[in-house]
């Protein structure tokens, strides 16, 4: 009777961790490189796997720039990680990537108070799940070329302030807007090094030049948007890397794993149930997802795999479109041409 069921719960709960641990799959930890005198720059710093990487830059001496959304949200994780870690060079900065004129701000006042910058992460996410406040009424400008007219706040329908698709402003055309205003400032401090966390859904994305930036059509639109940004990444990071070759800045994609941060927060209750057991199966914490990233970020003698893509802190070939050298250069020029930037680079067009 008793003994049998015990027996049967026993083998049930051995087998589920091994399942577990199979499935999961997350690289070892390694040992911690020694990054004092560098600074690191982590975007969607104040949780998920954005803390974790803050977190373990910290512990291995760095200056750590948290840019995230949610000031009391920042403030806490950049106090957090400094009682954690003992290195008082952890600091909240305030960026909305659905905000050009908050990522513009944001570069400006970091370029204006930190004299250097070694490590760009550029982690943050659109999830979707998480209710963002209305932003402030845009000021009037004059409107930049190729930049669409501004309109406040990001409406129901998930579109951003600048009048572009909530998940690919997040994920790409902010990320892409402040990569190329601290450009300069990463090639003063070369070697340096951007990591841009991308995500295998991207062998599900699509890009079109003339729909750039809009919600995909269809009942999978939020869905679709994701993948696209996600491409998107991968293919930043292969023309970035073409355009500073030379340069000792050097960039990488990576895929994460599929990782339990905040994805379930809003499930309705009675679904959580059956979702908690998938969830501690099949996905990765916060921590072990960091992992890539902070591989990319300070393992020696990556810099020859420059553009490349990496998952489980290995390099990996991403899907055919992802290796589209013609699709990264369209992507590129469009995406110049959406954030008001001119041809050559850091400078905002006129």
């Amino acid at each position: 009777g008793m003994g049998w069921a015990l027996l049967g719960a026993g083998l049930l709960l051995a087998l589920y961790t091994l399942l577990r641990h199979g499935l999961r799959r997350a690289p070892p930890p390694r040992a911690r490189p020694a990054l004092r005198g560098r600074t690191a720059i982590v975007t969607g710093g104040s949780g998920g796997i954005g803390a974790a990487t803050a977190l373990e830059l910290a512990r291995c001496g760095a200056r750590v720039v948290l840019a995230a959304r949610s000031a009391p949200r920042g403030e806490a994780a950049a106090r957090r990680i400094r009682t954690e870690t003992g290195n008082a060079e952890v600091r909240f900065m305030q960026l909305d990537l659905a905000s050009l004129r908050s990522v513009r701000a944001f570069a400006s006042a970091f370029l204006r108070q930190e004299p250097h910058l070694h490590l760009l992460i550029n982690n943050a996410g659109e999830r979707r799940d998480s209710p963002r406040p209305p932003s402030p009424p845009a000021p009037p400008r004059a409107p930049t070329v190729g930049y669409s007219v501004s309109f406040a706040g990001v409406s129901a329908g998930g579109t951003t302030e600048d009048g572009f698709s909530l998940s690919f402003q997040v994920n790409h055309l902010g990320h892409f807007l402040l990569t190329q205003l601290l450009l300069e400032r990463l090639q003063s401090c070369a070697p340096s090094r951007v990591v841009i966390v991308a995500s295998r859904a991207h062998c599900a994305g699509r890009l079109r030049p003339d729909t750039l930036g809009h919600p995909p059509p269809g009942p999978l639109s939020a869905f679709q948007d994701y993948c696209d940004s996600k491409l998107a990444n991968v293919l930043h990071a292969r023309e970035l890397a073409t355009r500073l070759e030379g340069t000792q800045v050097t960039c990488y994609a990576v895929h994460p794993g599929f990782v339990n941060t905040e994805l379930f927060r809003h499930t309705p209750l009675w679904l959580k149930p059956l979702f908690l057991p998938l969830v501690w199966l099949f996905f990765r914490d916060a921590a072990e997802g960091a992992r890539t990233p902070l591989h990319c970020a300070t393992q020696e003698g990556l810099e020859r795999f420059s553009g490349r893509y990496f998952a489980d802190c290995r390099l990996q070939e991403p899907w055919p479109p992802a290796r589209d050298d013609r699709l990264a250069r369209m992507l590129w020029e469009a995406s110049e041409r959406l954030v008001g930037l001119g041809g050559s680079g850091g400078s905002p067009s006129p």
